[in-house]
């Protein structure tokens, strides 16, 4: 054996599996994905992460017996799992990390995907996500007037403006005639994005926040700024064609960042990208009581793989340490199309 295929054989575990192992993994999979339910989580696992007292709502199963489908999901490779504190989080796993069931792997994701949810299930799903943003929306409302102070708990905006407006500068971006801000926070970055493009919309589900941007607005002059009141599936976008969307530090605070990212890749102009700053994964629980975080930052291929299913790629990607421990990553998507675009 040469050097090389000895290196190639370490690099790809698969091939150091013994036949025995290959077919156990093979049965595995079959077996996880033979039961109805345990096919329904994976549908359910499509674009988020839900922890285990979700699922049971869910599902009106109890906690022991939802248990033992997620062991078999997880021992089978179809789901992953992270714990935020006391509480364990599933998702579906990524494709390729046994290369010889990706294909088998990606069929059964097709599959399920392709079946709609039982319609109490999906009720109960949806129910979730309104709960989630309803305390998200409430949290902002009640602490408007000290969102800076909360925000600087975990990143102060000083500490990534200059490299989010460094990667917006050098984006393959061809057209500069609207942008859309998503969660525009007190308004400072519409100082950024209003000078760039001919028109600006800033989108915030809570009214408290939304005054604080055009409070800025007004008082640094920017008038080809409009406000609205809503979420990003808010029928007052559906004519928007953005060709740039901006989303910093948002994510984290909603209940499905998937859709999130599914809805502003839908109002993209030709050639339009997605700017995204957020959190990298964390385990500072208390963030979730003091700052109003739903999700205790993102890993990096999470972020990428909702992006993927949004239709977006991944064109420019930096990523800066904090003092206090946390990380924060600035993500530039966009269509295939437009990557590698500017001339």
């Amino acid at each position: 054996m040469t050097a090389s295929s000895a290196t190639q054989m370490l690099a790809d575990p698969a091939q150091n599996d013994a036949p025995e192992q290959q077919l156990a993994a093979l049965a595995a999979l079959c077996k996880a994905s033979s039961d109805p339910l345990r096919l329904q989580v994976l549908r359910v696992l499509r674009k988020d992460s839900l922890g285990v007292s979700e699922l049971c709502t869910i599902f009106d199963i109890r906690q022991p017996a939802l248990s033992h489908h997620l062991k078999v999901l997880a021992n089978a490779g179809l789901v992953a799992t992270r714990r935020e504190g006391n509480s364990i989080f599933y998702r579906r796993s990524e494709l390729g990390q046994r290369p010889e069931l990706e294909a088998l792997q990606h069929r059964i994701f097709e599959t399920v995907d392709s079946i709609s949810l039982a319609p109490v299930v999906q009720e109960r799903l949806e129910d979730l996500y309104r709960q989630r943003e309803q305390n998200s929306r409430h949290f902002f409302r009640d602490n408007a007037h000290k969102f800076r102070q909360q925000q600087d708990l975990i990143a102060s905006y000083e500490q990534y403006a200059e490299t989010v407006a460094g990667v917006l500068a050098d984006s393959p971006l061809n057209r500069f005639d609207s942008a859309l801000e998503v969660g525009p926070g007190d308004g400072t970055f519409l100082s950024e994005l209003a000078p760039r493009f001919r028109r600006v919309i800033a989108l915030d589900n809570a009214e408290s926040m939304l005054e604080k941007a055009r409070e800025h607005a007004r008082a640094a002059g920017l008038d080809n700024v409009e406000f609205i009141h809503g979420d990003t599936g808010s029928a007052a976008l559906k004519a928007v064609k953005a060709d740039c969307v901006v989303i910093n530090m948002v994510l984290h605070h909603t209940p499905a960042p998937g859709q999130v990212l599914k809805d502003v890749a839908a109002r993209l102009a030709p050639g339009g990208m997605v700017l995204v700053t957020d959190l990298c994964r964390h385990d500072q629980g208390w963030a979730r009581e003091n700052c109003g975080d739903l999700w205790l930052g993102f890993e990096p291929r999470d972020l990428g793989e909702w992006a993927s299913q949004a239709g977006l790629v991944d064109i420019a990607s930096v990523y800066l340490a904090q003092r206090n421990g946390f990380q924060i990553q600035v993500r530039l998507f966009g269509h295939p199309e437009a990557k590698g675009s500017k001339a």
